[in-house]
C-alpha cells in the first residue's frame, strides 16, 4: 500500500473496505504473470464480497497459468472524495496498482442502479469511459452478469459483454487475447475474432436503426458477427470448477458465510423473474460434490455457516441427503446450514428444523401476490393454504416470526388483489392464535412489498410499469389495510423502480443518459441516500429522451425489441405464449410436471436435471 492510499484512510468512515490483505486474497509474482485482470464490482465491498459469481471467477482465472486477477470495488463517497482530492487512481486491492494499467478491466453487471458506478470507476482508473475513444487493445473493458440480457444502456461503454456463464467462456476469451495481443493485432481484429467465440457479444459490431416513432426498426450486424448471441451454460456442473477456497473478507459483509450452489436453474416459471428463464435449463449438482465442496470451504475460510443456495433452493432434488449428510459433518463442529429460498408449497418442518440445530433463523415466504388470481397471472403456483399451511407447522414447532415479500403493480393488478395482501397476513396472525407453540412471546410479521419492474426475457417484456401517480395510489390503499398491530411494512420507493424499469428495456440512446447523470454527479444509485431522482430527470432532459417512453409503454408484439439480437435460449415465441396465458389468467405447471418446450434445452442437448 502506497503513502497516497494510506493517507486516504486516515479520513474515511470504513477503511477496511479499501485495505486488501484479506485471508485468501490471491498474490503472484509479477514476473512470472503475462495478463493481468482486474474484477470490477461496481458497488461498495460488503456488497460485491458477498457475491457468489465473482468469488468463481476470481479462483478460476487465477488457476490459469500466468494469469493474475485482481479486485476492485466502487469506493464510497468518502473514499472517493480522497482519491480525486490527492489524485489516487482505482488500484486494485492486492497490488495496489492502478486498474488503468492491467491488460482487461471486466465489470459484472448485477443491477440496473449500478451502471454510473461503471463510468465513475473507468473515471477514476483514468480509462476513457466510452469503447470508441480506447483505440488500443490494453486495456480492454468488458462486462458479464445477470444485466447483460439487455445491456444496450451500456453497450457504448464496453468493448465486448460476455452473456452467459463465465466458466465456460472466460478461459477462450483470455486465450485469444493473449494470441492476437502476441501477434501484434489490433484491438479491431481482436473484437473481429472474439465474436465467433460463443456467448461473447461485441457492441460495436451492431448497426442499431430506428423508426420515426422512435421504436427499434433494425438490429444488423457486420464483420461476421453472428446476428444472435446465444448465451453460454455448464452443462455439466459437477466437472465445473468450483473453488476450494474464498477470499475472506477484513470486515462485516451482506453475506458473510460460505456457499454452495446447489443448482442453476428453475422449474417455476414465475412470469416476472428474468433469472427463471435466463438461467434455463436446469443442471443439479450431486450431493457428493456439495459435501465435499462445503468442507473444503469449511476447512479453508473458517466460516461458522455454509449458505445452500439458488434460485428455489427446497427444489433441490437431493436435498434431504444433502442436509442429513452435512448436519452430520458439521453439527459437531458448531457449524450452521442456511437454507435461504425455501418455498411455502415444499416447507418441511423437519428439514427446517435439522438444519437449523446449530443456530436457528426465521421463516422468509414470497406469496407474491395477494389473491389466487394475480398469482396465477403471474404464475406464482401457489395455494395460499400452502402458505398457512406451513406457518401452522412452524409456529406449533415455536417458531414466531415470518417475512412476507409481495409485488405491488403486477399486470392486470386491482384494488381487491392488494387488499388480498392483509388478508393473507391476518389469516397468518389468525393461523399462530390457533396453533403456536408459545402465543406468550406473540408474532412478528415482516411485509416487504417492491414495485414491478418488466425485464428483457421474461413474458412480460412487453409490458409497461404502473406511473408515478397509480403508484402513489395503491400505496395509500396499502399503507391503510397493513395498519395491523404487530405487522411492521416496506414499500420500495417508486422513483427507483421507475429507473431501474428505463434501464431495463432501454437501449443505447440511454449511453448518452448515463453518462450524463454520472457527469451531474450520480453513483452509487442503489442506496437510498445516494440516490438523487433530480439529477436523473435532468439527465434524461439534457439529452432528449422520454424515460416514459422505455418504462411505461406497451410494446407491440411484433415490435423489434433492443435485446432481439441477445438469447438466453428461451424462444420468443415461448415467452409470448406465456403472456397470452397470463391475460387469460391460466398459470402454467412447472417443467417438473413436463417439459415445456421453451427452447432451452437447446443450450445442452436435451440435458435438464428437472
Amino acid at each position: 500500500m502506497n503513502d497516497t492510499i494510506r493517507a486516504c484512510l486516515e479520513h474515511v468512515r470504513k477503511p477496511a473496505r479499501y485495505t486488501g490483505g484479506e485471508y485468501n486474497a490471491v498474490y503472484k509474482d509479477k514476473s512470472q504473470v503475462d495478463l493481468r485482470f482486474a474484477f470490477c464490482f461496481p458497488d461498495l465491498y460488503e456488497i460485491g464480497m458477498s457475491h457468489l459469481g465473482s468469488k468463481i471467477l476470481y479462483g478460476l482465472l487465477n488457476s490459469m497459468e500466468g494469469v493474475w486477477c485482481e479486485r476492485a470495488y466502487a469506493p464510497f463517497l468518502d473514499m472517493e472524495e480522497q482519491m480525486r482530492k490527492r489524485g489516487q487512481p482505482l488500484y486494485a486491492l492486492e497490488s495496489g496498482d492502478p486498474v488503468g494499467e492491467f491488460d482487461i478491466l471486466g465489470f459484472t453487471l448485477q443491477y440496473e442502479m449500478n451502471y454510473t458506478g461503471v463510468l465513475n470507476m473507468l473515471d477514476l482508473a483514468g480509462v476513457p469511459k466510452r469503447a470508441a475513444d480506447r483505440k488500443e487493445l490494453k486495456p480492454l473493458v468488458i462486462a458479464g452478469g445477470p444485466c447483460v440480457y439487455n445491456a444496450e444502456p451500456m453497450a457504448d461503454f464496453f468493448d465486448l459483454i460476455t452473456i452467459g456463464e463465465g466458466e465456460e467462456v472466460m478461459p477462450e476469451l483470455m486465450n485469444l487475447y493473449r494470441a492476437c495481443r502476441d501477434a501484434g493485432e489490433s484491438k479491431a481484429e481482436f473484437l473481429k475474432k472474439a465474436a465467433q467465440i460463443g456467448g461473447v457479444y461485441v457492441p460495436s459490431l451492431y448497426e442499431i436503426t430506428y423508426k420515426e416513432d422512435g421504436t427499434v426498426a433494425a438490429i444488423t450486424p457486420r464483420d461476421g458477427a453472428p446476428a444472435v448471441v446465444r448465451k453460454r451454460v455448464v452443462k455439466d456442473l459437477d466437472k465445473a470448477y468450483y473453488p476450494e477456497k474464498f477470499v475472506v473478507p477484513s470486515t462485516d459483509i451482506v453475506f458473510d458465510r460460505a456457499m454452495i450452489e446447489l443448482f442453476r436453474g428453475c422449474r417455476r416459471g414465475c412470469r416476472f423473474c428474468q433469472a427463471g428463464y435466463t438461467y434455463r435449463p436446469i443442471r443439479a449438482r450431486q450431493p457428493e460434490t456439495l459435501k465435499k465442496q462445503a468442507e473444503a470451504l469449511i476447512a479453508n475460510t473458517g466460516w461458522d455457516e455454509v449458505s445452500l443456495t439458488s434460485l428455489s433452493s427446497s427444489d433441490y432434488p437431493h436435498l434431504e441427503t444433502l442436509c442429513e449428510g452435512l448436519v452430520a459433518k458439521f453439527e459437531p463442529m458448531h457449524v450452521n446450514l442456511a437454507l435461504p429460498s425455501m418455498r411455502a408449497d415444499s416447507f418441511n418442518l423437519d428439514l427446517a428444523q435439522n438444519i437449523q440445530k446449530v443456530r436457528k433463523s426465521g421463516l422468509t415466504f414470497a406469496p407474491e401476490a395477494g389473491t389466487q388470481r394475480l398469482r396465477d397471472v403471474i404464475n406464482k403456483n401457489l395455494q395460499e393454504e400452502d402458505l398457512l399451511e406451513a406457518c401452522k407447522l412452524a409456529f406449533a414447532a415455536g417458531y414466531n416470526g415470518v417475512k412476507l415479500y409481495f409485488m405491488m403493480g403486477l399486470p392486470t393488478e386491482t384494488d381487491e388483489d392488494l387488499l388480498g395482501i392483509s388478508k393473507i397476513v391476518r389469516n397468518v396472525q389468525r393461523t399462530f392464535r390457533e396453533y403456536a407453540k408459545n402465543k406468550a412471546r406473540g408474532l412478528r410479521i415482516n411485509v416487504g412489498i417492491s414495485i414491478f419492474v418488466p425485464k428483457a426475457q421474461t413474458p412480460f417484456q412487453w409490458l409497461g410499469q404502473i406511473s408515478a401517480e397509480e403508484a402513489a395510489r395503491r400505496k395509500e390503499v396499502l399503507m391503510e389495510s397493513l395498519n395491523i398491530k404487530g405487522v411492521t411494512y416496506s414499500i420500495h420507493e417508486y422513483k427507483t423502480s421507475f429507473l431501474e424499469a428505463v434501464l431495463a428495456r432501454g437501449d443505447r440512446r440511454l449511453s448518452a443518459v448515463l453518462e450524463r447523470a454520472w457527469q451531474l454527479g450520480c453513483r452509487l444509485d442503489g442506496w437510498e441516500e445516494n440516490f438523487n431522482f433530480d439529477a436523473w430527470m435532468q439527465a434524461f432532459s439534457d439529452t432528449g429522451v422520454d424515460p416514459a417512453f422505455y418504462a411505461n409503454r406497451e410494446l407491440a408484439p411484433d415490435e423489434v425489441m433492443a435485446w432481439d439480437h441477445i438469447s438466453s435460449g428461451v424462444t420468443k415465441c415461448y415467452l409470448y405464449s406465456e403472456l397470452e396465458q397470463a391475460r387469460k389468467g391460466i398459470a402454467t405447471p412447472d417443467c417438473k410436471a413436463g417439459c415445456r418446450n421453451c427452447g432451452a434445452l437447446s443450450l445442452t442437448g436435451g440435458k435438464c436435471d428437472v
